[in-house]
């Protein structure tokens, strides 16, 4: 039976030379099946990978939070053919933060080898970058955007650091990424740290680490860029 492999797309318009290691090209070609998060953002990074490449040859398979789950179970038919199939999220590590894991899971089910190739994940290059608990961390996903109830998940999130020594790491839209600044500097305590990681990889890449106290002096531009945000002691 082929194997299902999961591949990391570049982190925006990166060089896939600088993030990507030859061995994902040399998978890729062999691939001519791809569960993907959006199909024109496969279409583009598949040309970026082989300009030689024959886009209309392949076949896509969408998965995103329109797709009917029950059709899941199908789109790993072509295994059964002996066919490779790759699965690719939008960026970044597919089945991270990322619909894919859901396909991997029936995947395992089947008994079909899951293969994770090496590639950027924004999650865990925020982490190292923190100077933060790398041992002991969450990924948090989006916060609630009602105001109170984000407010409340925030000192939730801040009330870990320091009961259970556990960095927590939160995402949001790029477009708030300044109203979510603002309800941190509101809502945590002076001391604590703040990590700002944006444009991750890319040329104009951002990774800072201050005190809320310090942010409230020093507020970085990062409106409409994608960033991750750790929170820590």
């Amino acid at each position: 039976m082929a194997n299902l492999y999961l591949i990391p797309l570049t982190l925006g318009e990166s060089e896939l030379n600088t993030v990507l290691p030859d061995r994902n090209s040399s998978v890729i070609r062999s691939i001519s099946h791809f569960i993907v998060e959006n199909i024109r953002t496969a279409r583009r990074f598949l040309k970026k990978v082989d300009r030689e490449i024959d886009i209309d040859s392949l076949h896509f398979y969408e998965l995103n939070k329109h797709t009917d789950k029950k059709q899941l179970h199908a789109y790993l038919d072509p295994i059964k053919a002996n066919l490779p199939m790759g699965i690719m999220s939008e960026a970044g590590c597919p089945g991270v933060a990322d619909p894919g894991a859901e396909v991997v899971r029936i995947a395992h089910e089947k008994g079909i080898r899951v293969v994770p190739l090496v590639g950027p994940s924004s999650i865990l290059l925020a982490m190292m970058a923190s100077g933060m608990n790398g041992q002991n961390f969450a990924f948090n996903g989006y916060l609630p955007i009602p105001k109170g109830e984000k407010a409340k998940q925030i000192k939730q999130l801040e009330s870990r650091i320091y009961t259970e020594n556990q960095s927590q790491l939160f995402i949001e839209a790029p477009y708030r990424n300044l109203q979510l600044l603002g309800d941190l500097l509101t809502n945590c305590q002076a001391h604590t740290k703040l990590c700002i990681a944006c444009d991750l990889t890319l040329d104009t890449e951002f990774i800072q680490t201050r005190s809320i106290n310090d942010w409230k002096k020093h507020q970085p531009d990062i409106q409409k860029r994608p960033a991750i945000f750790v929170l820590g002691k």
